[in-house]
């Protein structure tokens, strides 16, 4: 797949507590938070972006790292160039402090500027909330900035940090116990539900995370697991992301299975379709 030159889509900025990055944003209708896996917002993040747009919601995607548009997929760039792109968009995530890659307990602080944009969204686009879709290294960023009542509608999909190099790492995500008590009370007051993605056997979302959070969320942690052979085989790259790169859009595909139910749970929070 080719760069995509983001053709469709709005360019803006949004500052927050002296932090100012680009938006992306295309639609109209309550707003969704796209938060994009590392290496950024390839042309699968757009695609899926396009698809939340298409349901009557705005896809609201902010730049947290990498180049918008552009393609990493190895199987069309090769692996050197793709290797070298995801080594930099990480980079960027390890040497920022916005972000927690390793440490358990914590909610990154990048989450605030999110919560930020959120509100701001919310306001701009209207609706009863707004949605939120993390994907790897921000799958538990919509976990956490659910502790905001306007967050109605969180997914995280293959949520990775922190990053699963311990036992103990594995079976926890990053959001800090106070927030994640803030979650389980609208949970357990409000109703609200939080959906997870993976695939089986996903080193870097391992199943021992979706086991905490069926633990500390209960009946209100809704998770899809997906097994490997279900992946798009053309992808270069291991079983990991369910909405974008391993997506096999067409019917009857458990992929194509899974992202109904994300755009199902923006119909019925946000569009009142249920």
């Amino acid at each position: 797949m080719a760069d995509h030159d983001l053709s469709g889509f709005e360019t803006s900025t949004f500052t927050h507590d002296g932090a100012t990055r680009r938006i992306l944003r295309r639609g109209t209708g309550p707003a969704v938070i796209v938060m994009a896996e590392i290496p950024g917002i390839t042309p699968k993040v757009i695609e899926f972006a396009e698809h939340v747009a298409a349901t009557g919601c705005t896809a609201v995607l902010p730049v947290l790292f990498g180049e918008p548009g552009r393609d990493a997929n190895p199987g069309a760039v090769g692996w050197p160039s793709a290797g070298r792109y995801m080594a930099a968009s990480m980079w960027q995530v390890c040497v920022s402090r916005e972000f927690t890659v390793l440490a358990t307990g914590r909610s990154s602080r990048v989450v605030r500027w999110l919560r930020a944009l959120a509100a701001a969204e919310h306001e701009r686009c209207g609706g009863p909330g707004v949605g939120a879709v993390g994907m790897c290294l921000t799958g538990g960023f919509a976990l956490a900035m659910a502790t905001d009542e306007r967050l109605v509608a969180p997914v995280l999909s293959q949520p990775s940090l922190p990053l699963p190099c311990t036992a103990s790492r594995a079976g926890a995500i990053d959001i800090s116990p106070e927030d994640l008590a803030v979650v389980r009370g609208r949970c357990e007051r409000d109703g609200l539900q939080v959906l997870g993605l993976r695939f089986r056997g996903d080193r870097l979302s391992p199943g021992d995370r979706f086991a905490h959070l069926r633990r500390e969320l209960g009946d209100a942690f809704v998770a899809v697991e997906l097994d490997a052979g279900a992946a798009n085989p053309q992808s270069a790259l291991a079983p990991h992301s369910v909405l974008t790169e391993h997506l096999i859009d067409e019917p009857g595909q458990p992929t194509r299975q899974a992202l109904d139910t994300v755009l199902d749970l923006f119909r019925n929070r946000l569009l009142g379709c249920g």
